[in-house]
């Protein structure tokens, strides 16, 4: 075959490919709502919900069952504290549970009768919290606020103790506090549950939203026979070569849409929202590019697996909380059970998220995301193929089934 003619009806079926995909894409109304209201909305949407970030003052509720000068202090310093206000001091447990079933108040803390005369006698003393769930907020503003009175008040026992046995105020100090520290949280000093929850958020809704306008596409046209391994209008089939040029094209067309909408979510809604931008212009660039890549070929190698419209529905209800969950941002990875962690490795955002959290919320450079760069370069080969030899299986079976 002629070089030139090859190279030209490659160019030509590329284009023709990636021009139908997008009348595809442009006429379904499901994908369109996917891609451009979903992608484009739940940004936002997530930022306004979570734009305060910090909550403030929980209301709790203090059973002092000990009314002792100890268990006084600690509940004043607990009301002193950022994260709680101390709304009731109840006398039962009862009372206190019957505010938190009210709403009246979000968390418990109780002081058992015997707290003072444990601390008298140099014993451990306990205070229990008893928190509301309904909110990880909730609960992170009662465990935070009683903890950090915790080590203060553990630091002042521990000093009253020494002066009692006959050391000074200094020595006392050095005792227990041997090696000075000091508390530094550079990239989220506040705990902002934003900047926490949304850096991972952004990213995934890259790689869900395309892949359910993607897998809603491919269910549609397999539900009607149609297909791309049979070609654009039902003719020749496609041949080893062919699929190629049409995993390239169909690609291409999801890449062009998803480039731009990477982009107005990493560096677009961060800037409106007053979220941290500490990473290189480019170095976010760069990664858009890989991530998208990556997303593109990740997607299209499952979708091949959808052969009914509504199936990505079932999927939407378990998934993407599942993917959240896989990068690391609200369980340590190195906490992750065996299967959980190759399990992992299954999806982009696993390596994208993390990525941008090390560029763009700690204001790292490439040298800081490299491996993970390199992993999803690994991972856009392997689907690559994956989707490649899916079309070219498909483009067999299917001209079986016609002849």
């Amino acid at each position: 075959m002629d070089a030139r003619k090859y190279i030209r009806d490659w160019f030509n079926d590329f284009r023709d490919t990636a021009t139908h995909e997008f009348r595809q894409i442009f006429s379904d109304s499901g994908v369109l709502l996917i891609f451009f209201v979903a992608g484009l909305v739940y940004p936002l949407l997530y930022n306004v919900v979570y734009r305060n970030g910090v909550l403030e003052d929980t209301p709790v509720a203090v059973v002092d069952m000990a009314d002792c000068q100890q268990s006084r202090r600690f509940a004043r310093e607990v009301d002193a504290t950022r994260e709680c206000r101390v709304a009731y001091r109840c006398t039962s447990m009862e009372e206190a549970r019957k505010l938190m079933e009210d709403r009246e108040v979000n968390g418990i803390i109780l002081f058992p009768s015997d707290f003072g005369k444990k601390l008298m006698n140099m014993e451990t003393a306990t205070v229990s919290v008893y928190c509301d769930m309904s909110s990880f907020l909730y609960y992170k503003n009662a465990l935070m606020g009683v903890n950090h009175v915790m080590l203060s008040e553990m630091g002042q026992i521990q000093v009253e103790r020494y002066s009692a046995a006959g050391y000074t105020a200094q020595e006392a100090s050095q005792l227990i506090k041997a090696v000075p520290y000091g508390e530094n949280n550079p990239y989220n000093p506040a705990f902002a549950y934003n900047i926490f929850l949304l850096a991972a958020v952004l990213l995934i809704i890259v790689q869900q939203t395309m892949f359910y306008g993607m897998t809603l596409l491919s269910g549609t046209m397999r539900e009607e026979r149609r297909n791309y391994a049979l070609g654009l209008d039902h003719g020749t089939m496609i041949n080893g070569r062919g699929a190629l040029r049409t995993v390239f094209g169909r690609g291409a067309a999801y890449w062009a849409i998803y480039l731009g909408i990477a982009f107005y979510i990493t560096l677009i809604v961060p800037a409106l929202f007053g979220m941290p931008q500490r990473g290189s212009f480019w170095d976010i660039v760069l990664l858009d590019l890989f991530f998208v890549t990556d997303c593109v070929f990740f997607c299209m190698s499952w979708s091949s697996l959808i052969r009914r419209r509504e199936t990505v529905f079932v999927i939407f209800l378990f998934i993407s909380p599942i993917c959240v969950f896989l990068t690391g941002t609200s369980w340590p990875t190195t906490a992750f059970p065996a299967f959980w962690r190759w399990f992992s490795y299954l999806f982009p955002s696993t390596f994208g998220v993390k990525a941008y959290v090390n560029m763009n919320t700690a204001g790292g450079d490439l040298s800081t995301a490299s491996s993970l760069f390199t992993c999803m370069t690994l991972q856009t080969i392997i689907y690559f193929v994956i989707a490649s030899v899916a079309t070219y299986i498909e483009s067999i079976v299917l001209k079986k089934m016609d002849e």
